[in-house]
């Protein structure tokens, strides 16, 4: 068998030996780039615009006032926001100072209660001071004044205090030869605050 042959055969027998060779064949195979021509780098290259000098001024001077107009705008949007927040401050404010008020309204009535009871035990015949029901109410208006002090409110130093217009509300003044002037001789009505609110104040007798 000659050589060529001996290749054929070989080629029959392994026919993808056939399609390797083309394959590197062909990568091998020189490609021609495609030319570039100045007039296309040309093409590629941005258009410079003119415009006339007056139109670039104009220009200028509407950009300018659309700044003054955005200027104007967020000074107002800022103004706008104060307010607001100012306005929900104060609605704020009123809403606790409408609460608080609610609240003292209702202390009084409490206070009243109170008043009526001290007022009670404080003038027992002594017939029934001693019974056992008796015992029942002092403990009532002990639960009561500690409910008061729960919730804060505190009586009014009164008796033997120099006379404070905040704090004592005088209903006479009268001569006393052992109290000095200005003094308080008796609390006629007890007095309250609620933190440095005034709930009532202390009706009292002043010494003149």
């Amino acid at each position: 068998m000659t050589e060529k042959e001996k290749k054929k055969h070989e080629k029959n027998l392994h026919p993808e030996v056939e399609k390797t060779e083309e394959r590197i064949e062909n990568q091998y195979i020189k490609t021609e780039k495609p030319e570039t021509h100045v007039t296309d780098l040309a093409q590629d290259e941005p258009e410079m615009v003119t415009i006339p000098l007056k139109e670039y001024a104009s220009q200028l001077e509407e950009l300018e006032d659309l700044r003054k107009k955005v200027d104007e705008f967020s000074e107002g949007w800022q103004r706008e926001r104060a307010d607001f927040s100012n306005y929900r401050k104060r609605v704020l404010r009123d809403q606790e100072a409408e609460k608080s008020n609610s609240r003292i309204e209702i202390i009084k009535k409490y206070l009243e209660i109170h008043d009526d009871l001290e007022r009670a035990l404080k003038n027992l015949p002594e017939v029934i001071s001693e019974l056992t029901w008796i015992d029942g109410i002092r403990l009532i208006d002990q639960k009561l004044n500690g409910v008061l002090e729960s919730e804060g409110v505190q009586p009014i130093l009164a008796e033997g205090q120099e006379f404070n217009p905040e704090l004592h509300e005088a209903i006479s003044n009268e001569d006393h030869e052992e109290i000095e002037s200005g003094k308080i001789i008796e609390v006629v009505q007890k007095g309250y605050t609620l933190g440095d609110r005034v709930i009532r104040p202390a009706r009292v007798r002043v010494s003149k």
